[in-house]
């Protein structure tokens, strides 16, 4: 089967899910590859990355790679583009992702396709926009199909791969190093799982009310060991950090469990959870959108339910 290089995302080390994701939707369409960018590859980043099917890891250890701005990594993956001719190139749909996507299609002189949400034979990407409101189907016409997928698009699922490793040598031109970082400030974790990885989302939107009354949405959350999410109606308002904010311009989540209090449905929000496993609406209009859209729908006040819910869930730990 061809080979479809997948480029790796990481913290410190620690491979993230979107990257399994990737690896996994590589193997439906042929041999995928791992592409580890810059210093740091660990044992366990090697054995994670083998065992959902990547059948060789490129590793470039350059710690040039890392000390510039986005552009060293296009050129490491147009180099292999170019050596290994593989069938695509597949990368995560994040902000530097996308930046690093469509470099190399300039660089390769290829097509790109960004926000995909699947992918079938011949490379043929899904696309969901206007807000969800219309799914298209996209192809490279040109080049190496380099595409930007979203994550929580595909569900990862392991299957072994040989993982043999191979040293890459990059070459930087000197455009690559234009921008260089001079600074890298770690955010503290807190004790909830990342938004876009968490398996469960309890999302507060325009009902919540006001900034302190998010500590509902919390409490139910801590109650689930779930992240907590967000409205762009409630973000916006100032009630709680943009940085959790769910839908076509915040961050796409999908959960084993999705769980909407407070939030009418619109078309904008519906884009970034629409493919959770399991959607539970909370809202006191029975007439709101989300309730289309939910597997499970609790027509009542949100600030009388939710507390209640929160009380029982506690009762049964």
């Amino acid at each position: 089967m061809s080979e479809i290089l997948v480029l790796v995302e990481q913290v410190e080390g620690e491979v993230k899910k979107v990257t399994l994701e990737l690896l996994t939707l590589a193997r439906s369409l042929g041999t995928p590859s791992a592409v580890w960018a810059g210093p740091g590859i660990t044992p366990e980043a090697k054995a994670r990355l083998a065992e959902y099917g990547a059948e060789k890891i490129y590793l470039a250890p350059s710690s040039d790679i890392v000390e510039y701005v986005v552009a060293p990594k296009a050129e490491l993956l147009a180099q292999l583009v170019t050596a290994k001719s593989p069938a695509a190139v597949l990368v995560a749909a994040t902000s530097e992702g996308k930046e690093i996507a469509g470099r190399l299609a300039v660089k390769t002189d290829s097509g790109v396709i960004t926000d995909a949400v699947g992918l079938s034979d011949g490379f043929v990407a899904d696309q969901s926009i206007f807000g969800g409101g219309v799914n298209v189907h996209s192809k490279v016409r040109k080049g190496t199909p380099i595409v930007a997928v979203r994550p929580n698009s595909t569900a990862p699922e392991a299957a072994a791969g040989a993982g043999a490793e191979e040293e890459v040598a990059v070459t930087l031109s000197d455009t690559a190093k234009a921008a260089k970082v001079v600074e890298r400030v770690k955010q503290e974790k807190g004790a909830r799982p990342e938004l876009t990885e968490a398996a469960i989302v309890v999302s507060g939107g325009r009902g919540v009310g006001s900034a302190e009354n998010f500590s509902i949405i919390e409490g139910l959350a801590d109650a689930l060991g779930a992240a907590v999410g967000a409205s762009r109606a409630a973000t916006d308002a100032g009630w709680y950090p943009h940085q959790f904010q769910v839908g076509q311009t915040g961050k796409t989540v999908s959960p084993q469990l999705y769980i909407a209090a407070g939030i009418s449905g619109a078309i904008q929000h519906r884009a970034g959870m629409q493919t959770a496993k399991t959607i539970v609406a909370i809202n006191k209009d029975p007439e709101a959108p989300i309730f289309e859209l939910a597997d499970y729908g609790v027509v009542g006040d949100l600030h009388q339910v939710v507390p209640q819910l929160t009380e029982e869930i506690n009762k049964r730990k």
